[in-house]
């Protein structure tokens, strides 16, 4: 009987609400649903697509039209039953009526339940009695467990706005870690280069000195053969051709020295530690160091250079400067004295905290005054701060640079015969940018341009 009447509840619940069946409507299909339940899901359904004339079942998916909706009677008989049989919920123990409710243990109990020792003493009411009262303890709780799922909205759509950002974040890193990688081993590649091309050259040298020792005893041994045949051919002769001249062929052959030759020290200086040497990207850069100052013939009228021409900061225009072609006219810039025109060239600045800076090379004839433009394409390579942009590279259009550590000391790193430009963050000893690779032809200093309360100083390698 108790399977029979689990069996009736299961076929008696709409699988929409998961409730007892209100007016049951049944579908071409053979399932049935609330009158309300079913009649919501085809106004959604048209709603979200007005020209559908046919619709799928929410438990089988079988197609089905609206016209095929019929009340099913005998559903619904069973429906108010079931209803009638909640309503009327009997003891199992007693198979009498739960009139009652005990407070103590909170649950309904028949008259004869009361009597009983596992209630005697308890507090006991009728089931009206109680029954507001608990229905509004259930909506209070009701009350609140929607005002959690009210604020578990927003508590997702920031979970979710957490997982995008974080995602984007590791995308950025990883694309950062994958070009830190590639310019490293490009790097670590010209090096390796370098490195054979000074072991063949020391190879190419100690062999020539080697070679020439050689030659040298190959003539001697050849020339103490030649003696000795004399003598022994002298030995073999007749005593008057043996006595023959015989005190200055000995004198001759007493004569006759051999010569030690130098030895060379057969130690290779072309060494490298790879292990102690590029595992420090600061020790690695630092090896091609060179020392910076400004040049102020070529300063922009409002830059004050320290008389040791290694810091430059904006300020009040300064009078009675040389006029010269050679000055910077469009930006607060300078140059740096030295010009690269080859190998591989190193310099370091010290940009402290100041919120905009621009550094980098440029040739040596480039625009200074009006038209001038700080690209690859007009001679420049270099990187800046400013407050509107933040960290940007000057390629053609300007790379965004999306730096997780603010440098305070910027390395800037010329491979001149490579044709290549790169920056690194030396607070951290980690990559900021390079440029893409191009060909040089002309000359090319440092470059620096000032802004208001950020100083630039160029520290001696020796610091």
């Amino acid at each position: 009987m108790a399977f029979s009447t689990k069996k009736m509840w299961e076929e008696a619940t709409c699988s929409i609400c998961l409730t007892l069946m209100a007016n049951p409507m049944s579908i071409s299909c053979g399932h049935s649903y609330c009158h309300l339940c079913i009649t919501n899901f085809l106004e959604n359904m048209r709603q979200k697509n007005p020209w559908v004339h046919t619709f799928s079942c929410p438990q089988c998916r079988a197609p089905f039209d609206a016209s095929s909706l019929r009340p099913n009677r005998q559903l619904g008989s069973i429906t108010e039953t079931l209803k009638e049989m909640d309503n009327e919920m009997l003891c199992k123990e007693h198979g009498e009526q739960l009139h009652l409710f005990c407070k103590d243990e909170g649950q309904l109990i028949c008259w004869r339940c009361e009597r009983t020792l596992q209630h005697k003493g308890h507090s006991t009411a009728l089931v009206e009695d109680v029954c507001q009262d608990y229905k509004e303890k259930l909506q209070e709780a009701v009350t609140k467990l929607k005002e959690l799922e009210g604020n578990c909205v927003p508590l997702k759509m920031f979970a979710t706005m957490q997982i995008d950002q974080w995602k984007e974040m590791i995308q950025v890193q990883r694309q950062k870690i994958q070009s830190d990688f590639r310019n490293l081993q490009r790097f670590l590649h010209e090096e390796e280069k370098f490195y054979l091309w000074r072991l063949e050259k020391e190879e190419e040298q100690m062999l020539r000195r080697l070679r020439e020792t050689e030659a040298n005893l190959e003539q001697k041994s050849h020339e103490l053969k030649s003696h000795i045949l004399k003598l022994e051919e002298k030995c073999q002769g007749s005593a008057q051709k043996l006595l023959q001249d015989v005190k200055d062929t000995l004198s001759r052959s007493w004569a006759v020295k051999l010569e030690t030759p130098k030895a060379f020290s057969l130690e290779i200086h072309a060494t490298c530690n790879v292990s102690e040497l590029y595992f420090d990207v600061r020790k690695l850069l630092r090896r091609y160091q060179v020392s910076v100052t400004l040049d102020p013939d070529t300063a922009h009228h409002e830059l004050i250079l320290s008389e040791d021409r290694r810091q430059v900061t904006l300020g009040c225009p300064q009078q009675n400067l040389d006029a010269s072609f050679r000055r910077f006219t469009a930006f607060p810039s300078v140059l740096g004295c030295e010009g690269f025109t080859s190998g591989r060239q190193y310099f370091e600045v010290d940009v402290g905290e100041g919120t905009s800076w621009g550094v980098g090379v440029c040739r040596e004839n480039v625009q200074r005054g009006v038209g001038m433009k700080q690209k690859p394409q007009s001679g420049f390579w270099t990187i800046r701060l400013s407050s509107r942009e933040g960290y940007v590279a000057l390629t053609s259009p300007p790379t965004s640079l999306q730096l997780s550590e603010q440098p305070l000391v910027v390395g800037v790193f010329l491979d001149y015969e490579a044709g290549i430009v790169s920056f690194y963050n030396m607070t951290t000893g980690s990559h900021i940018f390079t440029f893409p690779k191009t060909s040089f032809s002309d000359t090319l200093r440092p470059y620096f341009q000032v802004y208001q309360f950020s100083p630039l100083f160029l520290p001696s390698p020796d610091e």
